[in-house]
């Protein structure tokens, strides 16, 4: 049985903030001539956030009754949860690892979250902070898994299919499985003969090889720059509503997430980070799937530190 209905994400667009609705959408015809593909680019870097997150979180802090709640974050969820928990008068409390973006990091306090930093990596961060809910008697909120998030990323859905574009294939960063599912259920709904693909870092692949092999499959340790997708520990019910909506799963090398970053930059003059390139790097590295396809790309965030900004581009 379904978590999420088409209905459910539909009704979402009257709760959340129109700051990050209707976000820009377009054909990148130099990019598309390069890759010989028509590419459609689908920007949720321009908001308070720089991130498609603020949707979910909308939907979930005006959802709950709850005066505090507690989260886990790599730094955009967590800037999404402060930025709607100010909002409707919550006190949040976000864990991230200690090596986690110090821009994200800085941008949760700024927006008044209460910022802990523990653990290696996100996985680790989200078990402690886990721990601390119960201990505390805290609701802990956990991207993917509280239904809310996958409601509110799926209206990203509902914008692309408001033109007459048909879409081949749209392609998704997968981090916990909020944003696929969201979108893939709107497309299975609306547009069933679309492929959903999903794209992760080879470096972090958690979340793609649990898709395929039906088993969750567990990575001691993950080293990738897509630090917003870097998914260590998958969510099982995530995984289980990826199942029947979900077609494609792509691993890309973080040497062509890089180019891909910079193809964005130099044809569409937009600065995204690595966890938003995934999916051009998939066609970068799978150009005869894509010829002459019309392809959709979720840029989903754009939290860059001056120092990422000087390496990469």
């Amino acid at each position: 049985m379904p978590r999420v209905f088409y209905q459910d994400i539909v009704q979402a667009t009257s709760v959340i903030d129109r700051v990050f609705q209707s976000t820009p959408q377009f054909e990148c015809s130099s990019l598309g001539r390069l890759l010989n593909c028509r590419i459609i680019l689908k920007v949720e870097t321009i908001n308070p956030i720089r991130s498609f997150k603020g949707r979910g979180a909308e939907v979930l802090t005006g959802r709950s009754k709850e005066r505090e709640l507690m989260c886990a974050s790599a730094g955009n969820f967590g800037q999404a949860m402060a930025y709607s928990c100010r909002t409707h008068g919550k006190y949040l409390t976000v864990y991230a690892s200690i090596h986690a973006n110090e821009l994200k990091v800085s941008r949760m306090k700024e927006l008044g979250a209460k910022v802990i930093q523990e653990g290696e990596d996100f996985d680790t961060a989200k078990n402690i902070a886990r721990e601390a809910a119960t201990k505390n008697s805290v609701r802990f909120i956990e991207d993917a898994l509280d239904v809310e998030t996958i409601i509110g990323a799926g209206t990203i859905g509902l914008e692309l299919l408001s033109t007459d574009i048909y879409f081949d294939t749209v392609m998704v960063p997968l981090g916990n499985g909020a944003l696929i599912n969201g979108i893939a259920t709107v497309f299975a709904e609306r547009s069933p003969g679309t492929t959903m693909a999903a794209v992760q870092s080879v470096n972090a692949p958690a979340m793609i090889e649990s898709w395929k092999s039906g088993t969750v499959v567990v990575h001691e340790k993950i080293d990738t720059i897509c630090d917003g997708i870097g998914v260590r520990i998958p969510i099982p019910l995530a995984l289980d509503d990826m199942k029947d909506i979900v077609h494609k799963g792509f691993l890309v090398t973080e040497e062509t997430v890089v180019r891909a970053m910079q193809l964005i930059r130099l044809h569409a003059g937009l600065l995204i980070e690595p966890s938003a390139a995934v999916g051009l790097a998939a066609i970068i590295e799978n150009p005869e799937l894509f010829t002459n396809k019309t392809v959709a790309l979720i840029l989903t965030g754009s939290n860059l530190t001056e120092q990422q900004m000087q390496q990469w581009f």
